[in-house]
């Protein structure tokens, strides 16, 4: 864990999804909570919640919000939001301290894929699980098994031989690891392929109500910079996307993946 502890010290995780891929990131996986939403004022708990973006937007919408996170600089930023976060507390995804059934709705957008060990990923979805009101819903995200192979191709990654050892891995068994000291790199994480993620969230007891591909291949486009600030272009990329959310064929090339579960 304190790998990615200290990547995330030095990385500003909030501002990431200010710019460049990161907004079609967080619009979409802003329209994909809020297919499925808890009725507001319903209590969220976001476990892994960063510097706070979704528990303070999911604020302004009238939801009760309390974020937990493992990073300390993560925390002290979220609690500058607070008048839009209810509370803001260091803790671990594998021990919640709430009390069960206390939500309506529970975050999970880092831990299942920082935690590295399948048992220890069912261990955090088994106390989402707990912390749930009767069919409370979960919002899981995971990176793509791919997301390496692709990343690298785009930015140039693969000219750097250190890079293709750590590509190498991720395609033999999903555990990155970065040992140099290049963050965009990454940290130590797990990478799911689509099938692996929905079979974790299933023997954890949830029911799947979609899996969907967040960024889809539009992260893809030459262009995505000037088409994201055109609204009309920006429009057309997400039609896109959500037009393939679904396919089989095309989640290995979205970066993240969404799964939205139900308790129950």
């Amino acid at each position: 864990m304190g790998e990615f502890i200290a990547h995330y010290e030095q990385v500003p995780e909030g501002s990431r999804l200010e710019q460049g891929w990161g907004r079609l990131e967080l619009a979409r996986t802003q329209e994909l909570i809020l297919r499925h939403p808890p009725k507001p004022p319903g209590m969220v708990l976001d476990v892994g919640g960063a510097a706070g973006v979704y528990s303070a937007w999911l604020g302004t919408l009238g939801y009760e919000t309390h974020l937990i996170d493992p990073v300390p600089r993560h925390v002290e930023g979220a609690r500058k939001l607070a008048a839009h976060i209810k509370s803001a507390s260091v803790g671990d995804a594998r021990k919640l301290a709430r009390a069960d059934g206390s939500f309506d709705a529970v975050l999970l957008f880092g831990p299942l894929y920082h935690l590295t060990d399948r048992a220890e990923r069912l261990t955090a979805l088994g106390e989402a699980y707990r912390v749930l009101r009767a069919r409370g819903l979960l919002y899981a995200a995971a990176i793509n098994h791919f997301a390496s192979l692709l990343d690298g191709l785009v930015r140039g990654f693969i000219d750097d031989p250190r890079f293709v050892a750590i590509l190498e891995q991720d395609l033999a068994s999903g555990q990155h690891r970065n040992p140099t000291n290049n963050p965009n790199y990454f940290t130590t994480a797990f990478f799911h392929r689509p099938e692996e993620l929905s079979a974790e969230i299933a023997e954890a007891g949830f029911s799947m109500i979609e899996l969907a591909g967040v960024e889809g291949p539009a992260w893809l486009a030459p262009d995505f910079d000037a088409r994201w600030t055109d609204p009309a272009r920006r429009e057309q990329l997400l039609a896109l996307v959500r037009r393939v959310e679904h396919e089989a064929v095309l989640l290995g090339v979205s970066m993240h993946l969404l799964a939205v579960a139900r308790k129950g």
